[in-house]
């Protein structure tokens, strides 16, 4: 099942403002989403970045145990707002620390794509905080219900 993904910031496909990325303020945007599978428990959301020059993708953000009642995250997401929330926790990110972590791909390597990805899960699943992608993605990947995708794009010239 296909769950729909948005951001006010910006259009599927099109530019992240430089506001969420590492050229400017570098906070989180905001994020909507509609169209959970029934029986969700619990989402969560990684973003990353498959252009990197690397074997693979950079991590960009990853959040975990995020209650299936929400509809959306704000703009400007701490590292501690997430923890309003009893379960939620913000996870590592390539930039070896926790919380969003914006676009910044070398300049002159062209456009990147940036995913954002939610996971609908059938289980709330208990984890840590400070996991990783390949971490969070081992423990949920039997509970996945439904998924939703974004995809924006950021070139440093």
């Amino acid at each position: 099942m296909s769950i729909h993904l948005e951001s006010p910031a910006f259009a599927s496909g099109a530019p992240i403002p430089k506001k969420h990325t590492g050229e400017g303020p570098d906070v989180s945007p905001a994020l909507r989403w509609s169209g959970l599978p029934e029986g969700t428990q619990a989402l969560a959301l990684i973003c990353d970045d498959p252009d990197a020059p690397r074997a693979e993708p950079w991590v960009h953000w990853v959040i975990y145990g995020l209650p299936p009642t929400l509809e959306g995250l704000p703009e400007g997401l701490s590292t501690d707002a997430v923890l309003e929330q009893p379960k939620a926790r913000q996870g590592v990110t390539d930039f070896g620390r926790v919380g969003w972590g914006g676009p910044m791909p070398p300049k002159g390597h062209g456009r990147h794509r940036y995913f954002f990805r939610l996971y609908a899960l059938g289980r709330a699943v208990d984890l840590p905080a400070g996991l990783d992608k390949a971490q969070v993605l081992t423990a949920i990947r039997p509970h996945v219900l439904g998924e939703g995708e974004l995809l924006g794009t950021y070139e440093r010239k």
